[in-house]
């Protein structure tokens, strides 16, 4: 069984794992180990998480399974795309499921709650940036209806990559 709740400061030190494990775990293959080094201690550190828990504009939601943590998503009010959708968006900044987790429906609850979480708070709007290459979470987000408009940069370490911005209107 799926349970989802809203992520608290007692979660930064689960938060901060889950998101190294998941993100090494997608992205080490296709990366530096520099790189990798590098983004990893930037985002998921605890004082960042701690820091992004305090920001008013950002709301976390934990996927449990049978009580085991899962995986999380992570939305966030950003203003970068407010020129081309001129309604109010949020943006679906992360959703990452533990490997062994896939599979099993939890991409799809956590996504839910975001999409619940921005209906709630008066978006017309969700946004998000996949990576050009990652072809499984494009076709994911095609799947609840996203679609492309647009591309930005994406700095990993030293490595500037390409991500599709795409968009989804709520409620639809």
């Amino acid at each position: 069984m799926i349970t989802i709740r809203k992520g608290t400061f007692k979660d930064a030190t689960l938060l901060a794992t889950m998101g190294r494990e998941t993100f090494e775990e997608a992205f080490a293959s296709d990366n530096t180990p520099e790189n990798m080094a590098i983004y990893l201690e930037k985002n998921f550190n605890k004082a960042k998480i701690i820091a992004e828990i305090k920001d008013s504009n950002t709301q976390f939601f934990i996927a449990y399974v049978d009580d085991k943590p899962a995986g999380y998503a992570k939305v966030r009010i950003n203003d970068e795309v407010k020129k081309v959708l001129k309604e109010k968006a949020i943006e679906l900044e992360r959703i990452y499921v533990s490997s062994s987790f896939q599979g099993k429906k939890v991409g799809a609850s956590l996504l839910q709650s975001c999409l619940d979480h921005a209906g709630e708070n008066g978006f017309q709007w969700i946004w998000l940036g996949v990576w050009e290459n990652n072809h499984k979470a494009q076709n994911f987000y095609a799947k609840w209806g996203f679609e492309k408009f647009g591309e930005h940069v994406f700095q990993m370490g030293d490595d500037a990559q390409i991500d599709w911005v795409m968009k989804k209107p709520i409620g639809n």
